[in-house]
């Protein structure tokens, strides 16, 4: 290893390691937090483009076809959450082979999804679409829209998954640029297909997996420049089967997150056509803004998931428990700022993406009601990110399906039937704070658990 080299190891690992927790998680976190902020522009740039069509029924499309977006990124978060796991806790215990073989597996695991997925979608594009709640103005905009981000969906699926494979040996630097150039492709691609080329919707589906489509590439050239800690190794082609378990052990009960999330999208999406599909434009717009307040306790959560499963493998819960702390902390000071910019500017941000009053007063009043979730959901996603890091799979799939069928599903359904819309928009802020103090309380007696065992050895 030259100097460099071990100079690069060095530093991020010393961050794993040894740095203060409230540094560690800033040096981990903000980058990650910029990077995220850039992937917000890939949904906002859309929506902006299609507002310059004036017509609401392709603004709700987009929104209709979102869920499948998710789907396409819970696949993926399987993968790269699984995959990061491994190769934190292996680069934790010292097993550079085994981390350098989770990684090429990782790429191997994405390119089989993205067909399996591509192929069903397609073949059951018009039933997906009803499925979706799109009606007789949405129906033939909704299917342009997924059916593009189907074809490509490689593309959505791998800049998602390459980006957390990266940052699971400490590159964020590199994650970043690579969100960057796909997101700054897409904000030029954007006008070129939806005006110049005529496409409209499907315009922005196009820009979108184009832009995708050049993030994926840029983090297979740091891969090939050898910027990286780990190696992509064409010699570890041929995946272990113990490494296959291990990435869907953690990964799937990740992905049931994303996954349950677009469900209960769906489930949403249905009632809220009930009140008009003009609504359903104007919540799509709120809960892309919102996105900027997510972003940044999922930027924070995923920031911090690489020090743990480090930190995990080397034994030092302690230092696991100071993390989550100082995480907390950060994301909860941080958000109660966006709230509060949300809660003042939210008429200003929805006109934004529309001229049409209706949609931007139901739009301000969404907006007003999930902007609560911010303090709480930070905490709950740095829980879940947390056991993952640990190869603790089934605890953090006990959060999300408590969080999801149990609690946010059924408030849903009661609430819009006692109280119509607003009960159908504070459903969530209710939620995220009941399992805010169940999910922080269940990881704090866990570490504290095992750092009692480790005392006693």
């Amino acid at each position: 290893m030259d100097n460099n080299t071990a100079s690069k190891e060095d530093k991020r690992i010393y961050i794993m390691r040894e740095e203060k927790p409230r540094k560690a998680v800033l040096s981990m976190g903000v980058p990650l937090v910029f990077g995220m902020f850039i992937m917000v522009l890939y949904n906002l740039v859309d929506t902006f483009y299609i507002g310059l069509l004036h017509d609401d029924y392709q603004m709700a499309a987009v929104n209709l076809g979102y869920p499948v977006m998710m789907v396409m990124i819970a696949v993926g978060n399987m993968v790269g959450t699984g995959a990061s796991s491994l190769i934190a806790r292996s680069m934790g215990a010292d097993d550079m082979e085994q981390a350098e073989r989770t990684l090429f597996t990782g790429y191997e695991m994405t390119l089989v999804n993205s067909l399996i997925i591509a192929a069903l979608g397609l073949i059951f594009l018009q039933p997906l679409v009803r499925l979706l709640g799109a009606q007789s103005e949405t129906a033939g905009y909704t299917a342009s829209y997924v059916g593009v981000l189907l074809i490509g969906n490689f593309f959505i699926m791998g800049n998602y998954t390459f980006g957390q494979l990266m940052r699971a040996e400490g590159s964020v630097k590199y994650s970043v640029i690579g969100m960057a150039v796909g997101t700054l492709a897409n904000i030029i691609l954007d006008p070129l297909f939806i005006f110049a080329f005529g496409m409209e919707i499907r315009g922005a589906a196009a820009a979108t997996v184009l832009g995708n489509a050049l993030g994926c590439l840029v983090y297979l050239y740091f891969y090939l420049k050898n910027k990286t800690l780990l190696r992509l190794d064409p010699g570890l082609w041929h995946p272990k089967a113990a490494v296959i378990k291990e990435i869907f052990w953690v990964g799937i009960p990740a992905s049931l997150e994303t996954l349950l999330t677009a469900g209960a999208y769906v489930v949403l999406n249905n009632l809220a056509v009930g009140y008009g599909e003009l609504t359903v434009a104007a919540m799509g717009i709120s809960q892309k803004i919102m996105s900027f307040g997510s972003y940044i306790y999922q930027g924070f959560a995923a920031g911090t998931q690489p020090l743990m499963g480090y930190n995990y493998g080397a034994k030092n819960y302690r230092r696991m428990l100071e993390v989550l702390k100082a995480v907390i902390l950060i994301i909860g000071a941080v958000e109660l700022v966006v709230m509060a910019v949300f809660g003042l500017l939210a008429p200003v941000l929805i006109g934004i993406f529309t001229s049409t009053q209706e949609v931007i007063r139901i739009g301000s009043q969404v907006l007003r009601a999930n902007m609560f979730i911010l303090p709480f959901v930070g905490a709950i996603s740095s829980s879940r990110m947390t056991f993952q890091a640990m190869g603790k799979p089934m605890h953090a799939l006990g959060i999300t399906i408590v969080r999801q069928l149990v609690l946010y599903v059924p408030l849903l359904l009661l609430m819009n039937h006692f109280f119509g819309f607003g009960g159908l928009i504070w459903a969530q802020p209710l939620t995220e704070c009941i399992m805010m103090a169940a999910a922080v309380t269940l990881l704090s007696r866990t570490l504290k658990k095992l750092m009692g065992e480790g005392e006693r050895q």
